[in-house]
C-alpha cells in the first residue's frame, strides 16, 4: 500500500510523502525486507485511520452539540415567547438553510433580547407582587410597620402583559382600599383627638393604646391600617362618645342643681360666675360641646363638691326656703281666688323639718309638685276669673251710675262734670251687658265643674250660688224700681188733685232716695246688689287671712255679701211711700 505524499523542496515543508521517502531511504540502508516494510506501512496506515476516526468523532460530537444548542435556543425562544405572551414570531429570522452556526448566530440576538425582556418582566412582577403582599399584610395586620417582606417568587411560565395588568389592577384596588382605610384611620384619630380634648384626656397615651403607629410623629403612610386597628379605633371613638354623653349628662344635671340651689338661696352673680364653665352647657347638645376641657373629670368633681356644699347650706336654710315656696304657693292660690288653710300648711312644714326623718330634697320636690298643680289649676280657672272680674267691674259701674243719677248737681257746670257725663254713657253701655255677662259666666262655670267634677269656688264661696243670688237680687231690684215708678205716678196724681182742690202746689220735699244709703254700703258693699270685692275675716271661713308677717290680707278680691238683705234695706230707704201716712 502506498501513501501519497508531497514534498516540495522549494517550500521546505515536511509532508507525509517526504517522510515516507525518508523512511524508505532508511529502510533501504537498513535492508528491511518487503514483508516488514508492508507490515510497517499497514501499521502506519492503521494509525492514520485511527487519527481520522477520532477527528471525525470529535467533529460529529461538535455538530451534535451545536444542533442541541440550536434546538435549545429554539425551545427557549418558543418558551419565552409563550411566557411573555408574544404570539407572533414574525420578527424572528427564518434561517433554516444555512449552516448550524449561521442559524445560531441568527437566533442568538433575538434570544438575548427576549431574555432581557423576561428579566425586566420578572422584576416588574416581583415589584407588583411585593406591593400586593405588603398591602395585604398591612390590612391583615401580619406586617408590622417598618418590616420588609422577602421578594416573592415569580411564576416565569406566565409573564404576559395580561397577567401583569391583572396584578396591576389588583394592586390598584388594594391601594384604593389602603387609601380609604388610611382616611378612616385619620378620621378616627381626629375624632379621638377632639374627644380627648373635650374630656381633658391625654390624646397620645389614649391613641397609642390602639397602635403605636398612630402617634403624631409617625407619617400617614406608616400608620397601621389593619382590621384590628380600625375595629379598636371605632370602638374607642364609640366609648369616648359614650363617656362624653355620660359626662355631659352629669354636668348638665349638676348645672341644673346649681341653678336651682342658687335661685333658692339667692346666690350673688359673682359667686355664680365662678361656675359659668359648668352652667354654659346646661342646654347644649352633644355636638355643641367642643371647648377643650369642657367635660374634664376634675371640673365635674369640682361641680359635685359645690353642689354638696350648697346642699349642706340648703339644709340649714331649709325653713326659709320652704316658707318661700309656701308663700309662692299661697300667692298662686290667692291670685286664683282659691281658699286654703295657710296656718295648717306652715305648721306641717315646721313639723316635717323638725322630724328626724327630714329629707330636704323630698320636701322641696313635694312643694314643687304642689306649685305645679296650683299653676295648672289657676290656669284652668283663668278664663272664668277674667269674666268674674269683668262682672264685678260692671256692677261697680252700675253702683256708681245710680249714685250719679241721684246727684241733683250732676248737670251743673262744675269742674269734671263733662268727664262724669262721659263715664255715665260708658257705664250705661256696660250695665246693659251685665245679663249677658252673667249668663256666659254661669255657662262656663257649669262646663268647668262638669269637666273637673268639683264646684267652682271664688274665695270660698260657690260661684254659681253667688251668681244665682245675684240674679235673684237683680230681679227683685227691677221689681222694686217698677213699684217705685208706679208709686210715683200715684203721688203725682194725688198732688194734681190737691192742686185742683186747694189751688196751690205744695212745695216738694227732698226725696229720701237722694240721700246715700247707710250701713250696707260699708266695707265696699253695694245697695244695688253689686258684688263686694272684699270679705271680712269671718266670711273667708279659714282662708288665707294673714300674711307671713301676721298682717291681715285686705287687698284680695272676695265673694259678694248677702244681696237680699242689702237690697231690702236699700229699698226701704229709697221708698217714699214707706213714710207716708
Amino acid at each position: 500500500m502506498g501513501v501519497a505524499g508531497h514534498n516540495d523542496p522549494l517550500i521546505g515543508e515536511t509532508t507525509c510523502g517526504s517522510l515516507l521517502q525518508q523512511l524508505q531511504l532508511i529502510w533501504d540502508e537498513v535492508g528491511e525486507s518487503d514483508e516488514d516494510r508492508d507490515k510497517m506501512l499497514l501499521q502506519l496506515e492503521q494509525e492514520c485511520l485511527d487519527v481520522y476516526r477520532r477527528k471525525v468523532d470529535q467533529a460529529s460530537n461538535s455538530r451534535a452539540r451545536l444542533l442541541q444548542q440550536l434546538a435549545n435556543a429554539k425551545s427557549e425562544l418558543s418558551r419565552l415567547l409563550c411566557a411573555l405572551g408574544e404570539l407572533s414570531i414574525s420578527s424572528i429570522p427564518d434561517k433554516t438553510t444555512g449552516t448550524i452556526k449561521e442559524q445560531l448566530e441568527a437566533i442568538s440576538p433575538f434570544l438575548e433580547k427576549l431574555c432581557r425582556e423576561k428579566d425586566k418582566r420578572v422584576r416588574e412582577f416581583a415589584d407588583v407582587q411585593l406591593q400586593i403582599q405588603t398591602i395585604r399584610g398591612e390590612i391583615a395586620g401580619s406586617l408590622q410597620v417598618g418590616d420588609h417582606m422577602e421578594t416573592p417568587r415569580v411564576n416565569e411560565d406566565d409573564l404576559s402583559t395580561k397577567k401583569l395588568n391583572e396584578f396591576l389592577s389588583e394592586l390598584q384596588a388594594l391601594q384604593k382600599e389602603k387609601s380609604n382605610r388610611l382616611h378612616k384611620i385619620l378620621d378616627f384619630v381626629s375624632s379621638v383627638h377632639d374627644l380627648c380634648s373635650v374630656l381633658g384626656m391625654d390624646f397620645l397615651s389614649t391613641v397609642t393604646e390602639v397602635h403605636p403607629s398612630l402617634n403624631d410623629s409617625v407619617g400617614a403612610e406608616s400608620k397601621s391600617i389593619s382590621d384590628a386597628t380600625l375595629s379598636k379605633l371605632s370602638k374607642m371613638v364609640i366609648q369616648l362618645k359614650e363617656e362624653k354623653s355620660k359626662r355631659l349628662e352629669r354636668i348638665q344635671a349638676l348645672a341644673s342643681q346649681l341653678t336651682d340651689l342658687w335661685n333658692l338661696m339667692d346666690t350673688s352673680a359673682d359667686e355664680r360666675q365662678l361656675f359659668d364653665h359648668v352652667t354654659c352647657n346646661i342646654s347644649s347638645t352633644l355636638d355643641e360641646v367642643t371647648a377643650p376641657g369642657a367635660l374634664d373629670i376634675d371640673l365635674i368633681e369640682q361641680a359635685e363638691l359645690e353642689v354638696e356644699r350648697l346642699d349642706q347650706l340648703k339644709a340649714s336654710r331649709m325653713k326659709d326656703i320652704a316658707f318661700k315656696r309656701q308663700t309662692e304657693l299661697e300667692d298662686i292660690y290667692a291670685q286664683a281666688h282659691i281658699t286654703i288653710d295657710t296656718s295648717a300648711a306652715r305648721d306641717r312644714i315646721l313639723t316635717v323639718i323638725d322630724s328626724s326623718i327630714f329629707e330636704p330634697s323630698e320636701l322641696l320636690a313635694d312643694m314643687e309638685n304642689q306649685i305645679l298643680k296650683a299653676k295648672e289649676e289657676a290656669l284652668s280657672r283663668k278664663d272664668i276669673l277674667e269674666k268674674v272680674e269683668r262682672w264685678m267691674s260692671a256692677c261697680e259701674e252700675e253702683s256708681w251710675l245710680e249714685d250719679y243719677s241721684q246727684d241733683d248737681n250732676r248737670y251743673s257746670a262744675t269742674r269734671g262734670a263733662h268727664l262724669n257725663l262721659k263715664r255715665a254713657e260708658k257705664a250705661r253701655l256696660l250695665v246693659s251687658k251685665i245679663p249677658v255677662i252673667v249668663d256666659t259666666l254661669m255657662a262656663k262655670t257649669r262646663a268647668w265643674e262638669q269637666e273637673h267634677g268639683m264646684p267652682f269656688s271664688y274665695d270660698g264661696v260657690h260661684l254659681l250660688a253667688m251668681l244665682d243670688e245675684y240674679k235673684v237680687l237683680r230681679q227683685q231690684k227691677e221689681e222694686e224700681k217698677r213699684r217705685m215708678r208706679d208709686q210715683k205716678k200715684i203721688n203725682d196724681q194725688l198732688a194734681a188733685e190737691q192742686e185742683k182742690l186747694f189751688g196751690s202746689k205744695p212745695s216738694p220735699a227732698r226725696p229720701q232716695s237722694s240721700r246715700k244709703a247707710p250701713g250696707p254700703r260699708a266695707n265696699g258693699g253695694a245697695v244695688n246688689g253689686t258684688p263686694n270685692r272684699r270679705l271680712s275675716a269671718h266670711q273667708n271661713g279659714g282662708g288665707r287671712s294673714v300674711s307671713r308677717d301676721g298682717r291681715r290680707d285686705s287687698g284680695r278680691p272676695a265673694a259678694p255679701v248677702n244681696y237680699v238683705a242689702i237690697c231690702k234695706e236699700e229699698s226701704s230707704n229709697n221708698n217714699p211711700a214707706a213714710s207716708s201716712p
